[in-house]
């Protein structure tokens, strides 16, 4: 099978694409024919050894990350933490799934979505795709959409309540507004200029356009802020939170949380009732990952950028 390899930490230009020993599930694992992943920021950041929390917090976590992940590259080589495919194979002992069932899926840490064929376990965060949706619109739901869910919980939300998403209009905002006003809140989408029409159109009651207002500088109060980008300074996250306001980093919960099918399934019920949608800003060839990659390391995609496998 064709995979994308990445032997060392760097540039895009780091992967490659090679001709690898088609994979085999072992007994609790289904082996899927992936149509479609995505140049996640987690893999970027993976691929580039940077974890993105700051100067200084770097500085702490790579060599974290570098025992975690590999010290010279990624011990795993092929990346890709986000997919949707078809089921070929499964392993003796699987229930849950058939072969021919299309399927999106999580693979987390354990990457490797980036080749034509995937092993995971069946009990991880994978479930039958939506059935209104293409497998390019479904890869991303599986960990972007999950992160949004995962985190948005944490704020207890109700019907009525005031929420901000900062970074709206990037992969988890973008989820993170339409979960937010699914669960009843009034949303804000802090995004930039160039932005506001399309974040406005998954939902967002109000927009904020961060390069010409700061948002903590205003007089409104919100009930939860959620930072999907992390890039809230520590001195501002507070100042516009009601008393009894939460504060909620995308980059607080990811390592420590384990993904779900449940919660999978909580979204594709969202996607197959029109709640949820995937907003694509770019669609890359699998032999064009090189330049996908140079494309979310500029920081200005718009929701997800995906790759197709052919």
């Amino acid at each position: 099978m064709k995979a994308i390899i990445c032997t060392k930490y760097g540039p895009p230009e780091v992967l490659r694409i090679e001709e690898l020993e088609k994979p085999v599930p072992k007994n609790n694992e289904v082996l899927i024919k992936v149509k479609a992943t995505t140049a996640h920021i987690g893999d970027t950041k993976i691929r580039r050894l940077e974890p993105g929390l700051g100067p200084v917090k770097d500085f702490f976590f790579k060599p974290m990350m570098r025992i975690g992940m590999g010290f010279k590259g990624p011990r795993n080589k092929i990346l890709g933490m986000e997919l949707a495919g078809d089921i070929e194979a499964v392993g003796k002992h699987v229930t849950l799934f058939k072969i021919g069932d299309p399927v999106f899926a999580s693979t987390e840490f354990r990457m490797s979505a980036y080749a034509e064929y995937c092993c995971i376990p069946e009990k991880s965060a994978i479930t039958v795709k939506p059935k209104n949706m293409t497998y390019e619109e479904a890869a991303p739901v599986s960990n972007a959409g999950l992160t949004a869910l995962i985190n948005l919980r944490k704020g207890n939300i109700q019907p009525g309540q005031k929420v901000l998403i900062y970074g709206a209009s990037g992969s988890v905002g973008t989820y993170a507004v339409q979960i937010a006003k699914h669960f009843g809140a009034e949303v804000t989408g802090v995004c930039s200029t160039a932005n506001l029409e399309m974040v406005k159109s998954v939902g967002a009651n109000k927009i904020i356009d961060y390069t010409k207002e700061d948002f903590t500088l205003r007089t409104d109060y919100y009930d939860v802020i959620f930072d999907a980008v992390g890039k809230i300074p520590r001195s501002k996250r507070k100042k516009s939170l009601t008393k009894s306001g939460k504060y909620i980093s995308a980059f607080d919960v990811k390592g420590n949380v384990k993904l779900k099918a449940t919660d999978l399934l909580y979204l594709k019920d969202l996607c197959e009732s029109g709640k949820l949608k995937t907003v694509i800003d770019k669609i890359y060839p699998f032999d064009q990952i090189i330049e996908a990659h140079r494309y979310v390391d500029k920081g200005h995609k718009k929701g997800n950028v995906v790759i197709i496998i052919k």
